[in-house]
């Protein structure tokens, strides 16, 4: 690991997989170990922003992609300290029509990621559920992808169509990029397909698919109501037990071995963009105003 941060993103061009999920909470496991974390949310459905009580954000990342102002003074604080977050929303849509007509339109998210330094150690990217133009921004921006992968035979297939993606970014666009890691959501151990599919992935990609298994948990769903990872809203689970076991499988791979940097200062902001989570007080101060 070098003083840049390493970026990952999460892909997989199949709904439904767990992926943002996967995303949200990792995100904040990999914080929770005190390395400088910044989650990116690239789907226009900005499920992740919402999912950290980020909603109708003043700057979005589509100001980082079109009108190129800074990450961090798109990105917003979480309650945890070491985890910020640049969330998405409506303007994201029209974002791919508007980014055919940039130079170099495919590296737009990787200059903007290139600027931030050494302000982060650590940065994931929350990718739409489909391979266009914002999809190909984040594979070029980053140094390798996590692969969420629901346990059934459609997915295989899917997962094939995703190593040729990848390939191909590779050798046109980004020659850094490669699989982190390939691992199982929604996974029930009790059922035989999902045994099948395990053991068939497994058999082909060996020790790229991680040991952890991500299992299906009702806390897991109900996390984002409250405008929270799984690791705050319910560290007990076996969702966020599961999420942190991953996360230490991912940081061994990293071998980060030097000493934790400080997560940066961002600018101050001024909206109304965090909503009260559901069934609690905020129990969280509101953003600064922004000046």
């Amino acid at each position: 690991m070098g003083s840049t941060p390493f970026v990952m993103a999460v892909v997989n061009q199949k709904g439904g997989v767990g992926k943002t999920t996967s995303a949200v909470n990792l995100a904040a496991c990999l914080a929770a170990s005190e390395r400088p974390t910044l989650l990116i949310d690239m789907d226009p459905q900005a499920n992740a922003s919402s999912a950290y009580g980020i909603v109708k954000a003043e700057r979005q990342v589509y100001d980082a992609l079109i009108d190129e102002v800074p990450l961090t003074h798109c990105a917003y604080e979480t309650e945890l300290e070491t985890l910020h977050v640049v969330p998405a929303g409506r303007d994201l849509v029209g974002a791919e029509i508007e980014l055919v007509g940039k130079e170099a339109r495919e590296h737009q998210l990787a200059r903007s990621i290139h600027a931030t330094g050494e302000a982060y150690e650590l940065i994931l990217i929350d990718c739409p559920p489909s391979l266009g133009l914002l999809t190909l921004n984040a594979l070029t921006a980053a140094d390798s992808v996590l692969i969420p992968l629901q346990c059934e035979y459609y997915a295989l297939e899917g997962l094939a169509n995703l190593v040729e993606t990848v390939d191909l970014v590779r050798g046109q666009l980004n020659p850094r990029l490669s699989v982190q890691g390939i691992f199982l959501t929604m996974a029930d151990q009790r059922n035989n397909l999902a045994k099948q599919v395990e053991a068939e992935v497994r058999g082909h990609f060996g020790e790229k698919v991680y040991r952890t298994r991500i299992p299906r948990n009702v806390r897991l769903s109900e996390a984002p109501s409250h405008g929270q990872p799984i690791l705050l809203y319910d560290i007990h689970s076996k969702g966020a037990i599961a999420y942190v076991k991953l996360a230490d499988e991912l940081l061994s791979q990293l071998d980060m071995r030097e000493a934790p940097r400080k997560p940066p200062i961002l600018p101050i902001l001024n909206d109304a963009s965090r909503r009260e989570p559901e069934g609690r007080p905020s129990e969280t101060a509101p953003l600064p105003e922004r000046v």
